[in-house]
C-alpha cells in the first residue's frame, strides 16, 4: 500500500524570465492530489507504509485549528483505510467545529477529533502523555504535528528529481516544521543552494532543519514571516491577489504567499546572481484559504 499521486507535479512547472537573465519556474506539489496536498502527501507516503507494516489500523496526530497537517491526515486515513485520530490544540474550539472548513473536513473524512488545553498540548512529544493517550485510544501509529519525523524527510527527498537537479541553482520553499527543507537538502546536488521562508518568527527553526541532514549547502530568509504564523500585512495579501490574478495560481497567505514574496523581493534587491535558474516549489495548503478569514 502507497499514496499514488493523481496528478503528475513533473509537467506542472511554470516558468517566468526576469532581468538579468533571471528565471523562476514553480513547481506545482499542490497539484499531486486533489485532498492529501503537496509536502504532506510526500510525508505520509512512507509513514502510512510503515503504520500497515506494524499493523496499526489508528493513526493520532497533533494539530491547530487550521492545520493542513490534520486535513491531510484525515483524508490519507479515510483514503486508505485507516482510522485517524487528531488531537486539536484548545479546548474552547470544541463547540466551533461547524464555523471552521478545517475541521469540518476533518470530521467528514471520519477523524475523531480530541481538543486538549494548551497545556496539555505542550506535552503532545512526551513520552508519559503518549503513553496516557494509548491507554484511552488504544494502540496507534503516532504521527507528529505538522507530520516532521524521519520517514516525512525521506518522502520530501522525491519531491526533487533528477532534472530538478540539474537544471535549477537554487531551490526555495516554505518552512513550517523543516522537514519539507530537510529532505531537498538531503536530495540536492552539492552546487545547488536551497532557501527556506519561514512561516514563523524567530530562527529556531535552523537547529530543527539540522536534526535532519547533515548538509550545509542552504540557508533560512528570515525577513519574510510577516509578523509570524498566520500573520499578514496588507501588502502581503495584496501581493497574493495581484500574483493570483496575473497567473491564475492560487496561493495562500500562511506558507507560500511567504515565500513568493520573499522571492521575488529577493531578486528586486539584486540576492541572486545573473542568470541564476529559480525552483519555487508550490506545497500546497489550499484548504486554509476557506477558513483564513476566522484565525
Amino acid at each position: 500500500m502507497m499514496l499514488i499521486p493523481q496528478q503528475s507535479s513533473e509537467n506542472q512547472k511554470l516558468s517566468f524570465t526576469f532581468p538579468h537573465g533571471i528565471t523562476l519556474s514553480i513547481k506545482r506539489e499542490d497539484q499531486l492530489h486533489p485532498t492529501i496536498s503537496g509536502n504532506k502527501f510526500r510525508k505520509l507516503k512512507y509513514n502510512l507504509i510503515a503504520a500497515r507494516q506494524q499493523g496499526c489500523n489508528t493513526l493520532l496526530t497533533f494539530g491547530g485549528a487550521y492545520s493542513n497537517h490534520i486535513a491531510a491526515v484525515a483524508a490519507a486515513g479515510s483514503e486508505h483505510g485507516f482510522k485517524t485520530i487528531g488531537m486539536i490544540r484548545g479546548e474552547e474550539i470544541a463547540d466551533k467545529i461547524q464555523d471552521n472548513p478545517t475541521l469540518k473536513l476533518a470530521q467528514a473524512q471520519g477523524m475523531q477529533l480530541h481538543f486538549v488545553s494548551r497545556t496539555d498540548y505542550r506535552r503532545k512529544a512526551n513520552s508519559d502523555f503518549i503513553e496516557h493517550l494509548k491507554q484511552q485510544f488504544g494502540e496507534f501509529y503516532l504521527i507528529p504535528e505538522g507530520g516532521t519525523n524521519a520517514l516525512a524527510v525521506q518522502g520530501c527527498e522525491e519531491i526533487l528529481t533528477e532534472q530538478d537537479k540539474q537544471d535549477f541553482d537554487y531551490i526555495c520553499c516554505a518552512v513550517g516544521t523543516g522537514g519539507t527543507i530537510a529532505g531537498m537538502i538531503n536530495a540536492s546536488s552539492k552546487q545547488q543552494k536551497i532557501l527556506g521562508f519561514p512561516a514563523l518568527k524567530g530562527d529556531f527553526l535552523a537547529e530543527e532543519i539540522k536534526q535532519w541532514t547533515t548538509r550545509t549547502n542552504w540557508d533560512l530568509c528570515l525577513d519574510y514571516h510577516f509578523g509570524g504564523y498566520a500573520k499578514t500585512t496588507p501588502e502581503l495579501l495584496e501581493f497574493i491577489q495581484d500574483f493570483q490574478t496575473k497567473t491564475n495560481i492560487e496561493i495562500e497567505p500562511i506558507y507560500t504567499g511567504k515565500m513568493l514574496f520573499g522571492i521575488l523581493d529577493l531578486i528586486e534587491r539584486g540576492y541572486f546572481p545573473a542568470n541564476s535558474r529559480i525552483l519555487a516549489i508550490h506545497t500546497g495548503g489550499l484548504q486554509g484559504n476557506k477558513g483564513f478569514n476566522n484565525i
